[in-house]
């Protein structure tokens, strides 16, 4: 089963066309990252995909189920995302486990009865992110990064088949980036970690394990393949526009530097 299909897909918005004739698709196994600076149409994407926009024509498949065809709450019960705005409805009061838990039932704190081991659940899904020193502590005290970390695992809560990570590391200090960036790759390489999609402006956070990366620019797909045929100085130079020198990084990673 692909994960999902973009079939010609255009979103128009007051006789603007914001997105153009987008065709991707997502494979089963493979990781993707959108790489794109704002305006681009990161955000129209990911909300698409996570059923909160419709395209204005055009196919969209979303785990086998097609836009028009499907029972969207079911579809978005399969789909986990972590973002900022998601971050600032979260109940301040709220300690870290209790949010995880909240990831079972789909909601903004817990209105539903559950069981212990549910509980014991939403604990271990912090411990296996190596944060065990989260548990008991309330949203509101954590750092940004620690934040993150609670939302990636309430979204682990429900099983997800997709997970989009939306900018996970805006606002995070560099070594907060790095703790949160070993995180993700520490939770990929669980047995039943979910298809992840990760949006970002920054070449350095595009991890190897993600497999595969989008590029998008005014709103059209520039490019799409292989991340190591894509991260390459000429590439990235004619996708910018403007001149610029890469840079590796350790883990195979590469940052991007406006010459």
């Amino acid at each position: 089963m692909e994960i999902l299909a973009f079939e010609q897909v255009q979103f128009i918005r007051q006789q603007n066309a914001l997105l153009q004739d987008i065709d991707w698709r997502i494979k089963a196994g493979e990781d993707w990252a959108v790489l794109g600076l704002n305006g681009a149409g990161k955000s129209l994407l990911r909300n698409m995909i996570s059923v909160s926009l419709w395209p204005t024509s055009g196919k969209l498949t979303v785990l086998g189920q097609r836009f028009g065809e499907t029972s969207i709450p079911d579809l978005t019960k399969r789909i986990g995302w972590v973002s900022q705005s998601l971050q600032e409805r979260i109940h301040r009061e709220e300690q870290a486990e209790a949010i995880v838990l909240s990831g079972k039932f789909a909601s903004i704190g817990i209105y539903q009865k559950y069981s212990e081991a549910d509980m014991e659940e939403a604990k271990q899904l912090l411990l296996s992110l190596g944060a065990k020193k989260l548990i008991g502590k309330v949203y509101q005290v954590l750092s940004q990064g620690e934040k993150q970390i609670v939302l990636i695992a309430r979204a682990l809560m429900a099983k997800p088949e997709l997970l989009i990570l939306d900018e996970p590391c805006n606002g995070l200090d560099l070594f907060a980036r790095e703790d949160l960036l070993a995180r993700i790759k520490q939770m990929k390489q669980t047995a039943d970690a979910p298809s992840l999609l990760y949006v970002t402006h920054h070449t350095e956070e595009i991890l190897p394990l993600f497999n595969q990366v989008l590029m998008i620019r005014e709103g059209k797909i520039f490019n799409q393949g292989p991340r190591i045929e894509l991260l390459k100085e000429k590439v990235l130079n004619d996708f910018y526009q403007r001149p610029i020198a890469l840079h590796q990084m350790s883990g195979d990673r590469m940052m991007v530097i406006p010459k």
